[in-house]
This record gives C-alpha cells, sequence and structure tokens, in this order.
C-alpha cells in the first residue's frame, strides 16, 4: 500500500499495554493536549472523519472490512492529521483515546460522535441512540465539539425518538457554549415491502428540507453548525443551502473510484457563502490509489 509519505507503524501493542496497565493515561493525555480555536485565522476546516466503525459500518467500496484493522486505520489517520492544512478528527472515544495516547492530537479540533446506535443493517438503525460521547464527556476531555446523525424517514417510528434525543443534545451542547455538528438526511427504506436498508434522499428537495428541520432543533441554535451531502446536481446547492444561515461544512462520504468528479463538486460548494470546509473520511484515508498524503493535500487545496 503506498501511504504517500513518509510511512510509521503504529505500535498497536504498546497501546494495549498502556490501556491495561495505565488506563488514566487517557484522561492525562486529554490534559495536556494543547488546544486550538475551532477556526484558525483563514476560517476554513478540513477534518479527518473516523467514526464509521462504531455503527458497524467498516466498508471501502468493495472492501466490506476495509476499516477493520484498527493499526492500519491509525496509521492513516496519522498520517492524514500530519498533513499541513488538515484541521483536525472527527471520531468516537476509542479511536480519540488511541490518537490521545499517540499524542497526534495537539494543536488539533478534536470532535467527539455521539450517536452511533443506529447500527448499520439493523432493524432499529433509525433509532439512532446516544451511545457515543456525552456533553459532559467531551467537556471533561476539553474536546471542541460534538456531532451529531440524524436521519429521518417519515415512515418509521425510530425517527422520532433521534429527532427528540437529537434536540436535547443541541440543548445539552448550547449550555456548555460546545459548537455541535448535525448531519441531516431525509432517508428511506428500499424495496417494494418497505424493509429494506436506508438510502439517504440526496435530492436538491431532500436536503433543503432536512436542512430546515436540522436548523430549528432545541432552544438555541447559537452553537449549531450543518453538516451537509452534496446534493444529487450539484448545481443545486446554491438554492439549497439558502435555506439556513448556519455555518455549514460539507459531508465526504465514500466516493467510489471516481475521486476528480467528487473533488469536482465539493470544490463549487465550497464557494456557497454559508460552507465553511470539509469532513471528509472514507475518501480520503482509502483513496483508490492508495495515495492517503495526495488525496488529503488535494481536498486541502479545495479550501
Amino acid at each position: 500500500m503506498n501511504f504517500g509519505g513518509r510511512r510509521r507503524g503504529v505500535d498497536v501493542a504498546g497501546l494495549s499495554r498502556t490501556r491495561a496497565h495505565q488506563p488514566e493515561a487517557v484522561a492525562e493525555a486529554a490534559a495536556r493536549r494543547v488546544r486550538r480555536p475551532l477556526l484558525g485565522g483563514g476560517g476554513r476546516l478540513l477534518i479527518i472523519a473516523a467514526d464509521h466503525p462504531a455503527r458497524g459500518s467498516l466498508g471501502v467500496g468493495d472492501d466490506p472490512f476495509a476499516m477493520a484493522s484498527r493499526g492500519d486505520l491509525l496509521e492513516r489517520l496519522r498520517l492524514a492529521l500530519s498533513r499541513p492544512g488538515v484541521d483536525g478528527v472527527l471520531a468516537t472515544a476509542d479511536i480519540l483515546d488511541d490518537l490521545l495516547l499517540l499524542g497526534a492530537l495537539d494543536s488539533k479540533v478534536v470532535i467527539g460522535s455521539m450517536n452511533r446506535g443506529g447500527l448499520a443493517g439493523a432493524a432499529f438503525e433509525l433509532d439512532d441512540r446516544f451511545t457515543g460521547h456525552r456533553p459532559e464527556d467531551l467537556t471533561r476531555l476539553r474536546f471542541d465539539a460534538g456531532k451529531l446523525l440524524l436521519r429521518v424517514d417519515y415512515d418509521d417510528p425510530g425517527s422520532l425518538t433521534t429527532l427528540h434525543s437529537a434536540a436535547r443534545a443541541v440543548d445539552a451542547m448550547a449550555e456548555r457554549r460546545l459548537p455541535v455538528f448535525v448531519e441531516p438526511f431525509l432517508t428511506r427504506r428500499g424495496g417494494p415491502d418497505g424493509t429494506g436498508p436506508p438510502r439517504n434522499d440526496l435530492s436538491a428537495e431532500a436536503v433543503t428540507t432536512s436542512i430546515a428541520i436540522a436548523s430549528g432543533l432545541g432552544g438555541s441554535s447559537a452553537y449549531t453548525w450543518l453538516k451537509v451531502p452534496v446534493t444529487e446536481n450539484p448545481d443545486d446547492m446554491a438554492r439549497v443551502m439558502e435555506t439556513s444561515t448556519l455555518p455549514a461544512v460539507l459531508l465526504g462520504g465514500d466516493i467510489g473510484d471516481d475521486q476528480d468528479a467528487a473533488y469536482e463538486k465539493w470544490r463549487g460548494a465550497l464557494r456557497l457563502p454559508t460552507v465553511r470546509g470539509l469532513v471528509v473520511g472514507r475518501a480520503l484515508l482509502y483513496p483508490p490509489d492508495g495515495d492517503v498524503a495526495g488525496a488529503v493535500d488535494t481536498a486541502v487545496g479545495l479550501l
């Protein structure tokens, strides 16, 4: 595998020993981590996302277990975070704890993933409970923000539970003056009987509606950001993003084999006035050509 740039193997055995014998080392690393403002001088963000495994979503492209090797994932993350212009990482506690122990989070924006209960492929997937970071955890660990996923299926009662829980999480984050990135979708189950896997609707109408729903969550939107996908037709993004004044970042997602087409979609949407950056995971950590550094550097160039 060509990672691009210098490759340093992650000592998985050493991490495991530290966890077994010195579990307090995680809190100690969090306490001494050098922090930075959410937005730097340029006012833009590039965040590397790695919260997929905790929802049982391990696949990239044709490989259903591409993200299953924790050592490999950490190596990719450490390389991505070392590239100039990368602002931070979005992940669950297990991955962020590893990165803290590796000393990879100094002067980086750290975003904790909050709801991972909607396991991929489960009957209860859209009842997306908050099983990850709580607002009090983010405060205790001195992290910089949280992220929640809000998939709404008008035919699935589980979406109402998620909607209510998300609103209360927005309230709790605002009370602590912590930014929260809300990732909204209108979602429908496929198949003739409506029991197939959920599919996110990326039409202009659906993305517009999801933004309107997400923007109104909770008793204050002062600390709410949006994490939005690019619509099926990228030309629709200008009118879609007129739905809210909340600051937004673009969701990268799994781009398949056509990296250039994805970059071009992001490039156009990044020019819109409320869009402040990108949050991208698998597309940069597992690019088709294997060049992690090259993929990250290209994304930085878009900003």
